[in-house]
């Protein structure tokens, strides 16, 4: 009896959200524009007359960028020039995670800068509470690292989609897949 249920909720849910409007809220990088901002970063290094004879290094992997120097003050400089590249590559800063510097006693210094991919949970509730909040006549869903906002009225889905531009949230948010 429970397990029909379950089952008519689920077809009902799957009926409504590929007839109703909807739109996807997502946080994504062009992993092209980051590769591409790197390589500039690499290029910028072996011409700087700072940098000509030493040992600093920039590697990326996958959505972290390694920096290595050896000093403090060498590494200060390859954060700002992969970070300008990376604004200049119009990826949006609240995107990117600088950690903190590793200083060997040595001197030699390390920094990892990551890339975030996704909307993280807390923020994900985040924005479905301030859309909530909002009063607007659709729903959300988490889905993973995005969410999906539903209505039957595709005006409303738009004003939601202004609404969440216009605030500020810890990610840069894009929006996919609006389905009339």
């Amino acid at each position: 009896m429970a397990e029909t249920r379950i089952r008519a909720f689920l077809c009902t849910q799957l009926y409504y959200s590929f007839l109703m409007p909807s739109f996807d809220i997502v946080s994504q990088v062009n992993p092209m524009e980051i590769e591409n901002a790197v390589n500039q970063s690499k290029k910028e290094l072996a011409n700087r007359f700072d940098f000509k004879g030493s040992t600093a290094e920039i590697v990326l992997e996958k959505n972290e960028i390694k920096l290595s120097a050896e000093d403090q003050f060498k590494l200060k400089a390859l954060v700002e020039i992969v970070i300008s590249k990376l604004a200049k590559r119009s990826i949006s800063l609240k995107n990117v995670d600088k950690g903190q510097p590793d200083l060997s006693p040595l001197g030699h210094a390390r920094q990892v800068i990551k890339i975030k991919q996704g909307i993280e949970t807390t923020v994900a509730k985040q924005i479905t509470g301030f859309i909530r909040e909002g009063k607007f006549k659709v729903t959300t869903q988490i889905q993973g690292e995005e969410i999906r906002v539903t209505s039957k009225s595709k005006d409303e889905l738009q004003t939601v989609m202004a609404a969440v531009r216009a605030k500020d949230f810890p990610v840069a948010v894009s929006f996919q897949n609006f389905r009339d």
